[in-house]
């Protein structure tokens, strides 16, 4: 099997330092626990760029080391137009994400575009912005990310598994 990356994944959150890093490093820790790491490239972005380089918020980064997910060397950015093209799945936290994502997008990228839980659990809801909140919230969303990328990551490698017939869709 070619250990080349054979699918792309953006998640993306509104300042890139809370919700997309972590659920770029919790679905890092669910790749390598399935054996699917050389399988994905993984990056997080934010549709605004207020944080561009800096690293997550704390409160991000200690919830990912109390499950031994070191998310400490990652630096924000912000989304660009080159991304709807690198990246086969372009996953927005939260339906306003979406929308922000959908409006800078050429219309050749834009299928490519979902809400995070919606396409990994088939749920129509937004990952919550523990920003303002206390640590709790980050536990919640940790919480949330982790089972929505345990889904999504058997949905993909189902999806990898299937013999190439032409049926299966070219963003999963």
């Amino acid at each position: 099997m070619d250990a080349k990356p054979q699918k792309s994944i953006l998640f993306v959150c509104l300042g890139n330092i809370c919700r997309s890093p972590l659920a770029e490093g919790v679905f890092a820790a669910v790749l390598a626990e399935k054996g699917l790491s050389d399988r994905f490239q993984l990056d997080s972005a934010g549709t605004g760029g207020w944080h561009v380089g800096s690293a997550p918020d704390p409160r991000s980064i200690a919830i990912a080391a109390s499950h031994d997910i070191d998310i400490s060397r990652q630096k924000a950015r912000k989304v660009t137009v080159d991304d709807f093209s690198r990246f086969d799945l372009v996953l927005g936290m939260d339906s306003s994400n979406v929308e922000d994502l959908r409006q800078l997008a050429p219309a050749t990228g834009r299928d490519r575009i979902h809400l995070f839980l919606e396409f990994a659990e088939g749920w129509p809801r937004d990952v919550p912005d523990p920003y303002y909140g206390g640590d709790d919230g980050f536990g919640a969303v940790y919480r949330t990310i982790r089972e929505a990328s345990d889904r999504l990551a058997s949905r993909l490698a189902e999806r990898m598994s299937l013999p190439e017939s032409g049926q299966a869709s070219s963003t999963t």
